[in-house]
């Protein structure tokens, strides 16, 4: 089976200025992305892309071990863009460059580099075992549950829980099970990008990290991870 691991990272951060090449415990964030493409690609014979609109990046990249010829095009580089459009694009065009087809496309985010090649293992086994799966996606178990401490303002203006809990739903435990993508790696079968429109969750698994894994939208949380490498107080192995 052909697999293509592809990493996205766009120049144009407005949240944090230069996010995907900030560093973190001195190591620019997007070169634990790398590793972990280039660990995986050496264990399962997979090709690494890289996607990016920006000179910097590649240049990091480069340096890390992942050089690439592809240039995001610039319709495709603006806040505006969703992932999937990007993807399908990195895709075809790899595709084409490279001559051969692949069958499954991994996908890992460079905001959300908590993972581990015994993730990626386990999740891949999930999609293999499941022919009709066409996408997976990583999760978390989340702080907060929409059947009991997430609301939502209803038409009258006042606030109502997000999803309403049947009567027999007294306490947490007994609501349905949720969780959040923490938007660390995703998985998608070939066909995926053949569908139009491209919906994420259809036929969709899930697979539950079991360890801490949060994506960084803001320095706070940059702070955060990079005291939890420093102090060596993640949960699992990392770098």
């Amino acid at each position: 089976m052909n697999l293509l691991i592809t990493i996205c990272a766009r120049g144009g951060s407005k949240g944090i200025p230069g996010k995907n090449i900030r560093p973190i415990n001195g190591v620019p964030l997007i070169v634990y992305s790398i590793r972990h493409a280039l660990a995986y690609a050496k264990k399962t014979g997979a090709d690494v892309e890289l996607s990016t609109d920006s000179d910097d990046i590649k240049a990091v990249a480069a340096k890390a071990g992942l050089k690439t010829d592809y240039q995001r095009p610039a319709q495709l580089s603006t806040d505006l863009v969703g992932k999937l459009d990007t993807l399908q694009h990195v895709v075809r065009d790899t595709e084409k460059r490279r001559g051969k087809s692949y069958d499954m496309i991994l996908d890992l985010d460079v905001t959300s580099p908590l993972r581990t090649i015994e993730d990626l293992d386990a999740a891949r086994k999930m999609m293999d075992g499941n022919p009709k799966a066409r996408n997976l996606f990583s999760v978390s178990f989340p702080k907060h549950n929409p059947y009991f401490d997430m609301v939502e303002p209803n038409a009258e203006g006042f606030y109502e829980l997000s999803k309403k809990p049947s009567a027999q739903m007294t306490a947490r435990q007994q609501g349905p099970k949720v969780f959040e993508l923490n938007a660390s790696f995703y998985y998608y079968r070939r066909a995926f990008f053949e569908e139009s429109p491209l919906v994420l969750m259809k036929n969709s698994l899930a697979y539950v990290m079991p360890h801490m894994c949060f994506e960084l939208d803001d320095m706070e949380e940059f702070a955060l991870l990079e005291y939890l490498i420093t102090q060596k107080k993640l949960d699992f192995p990392f770098s």
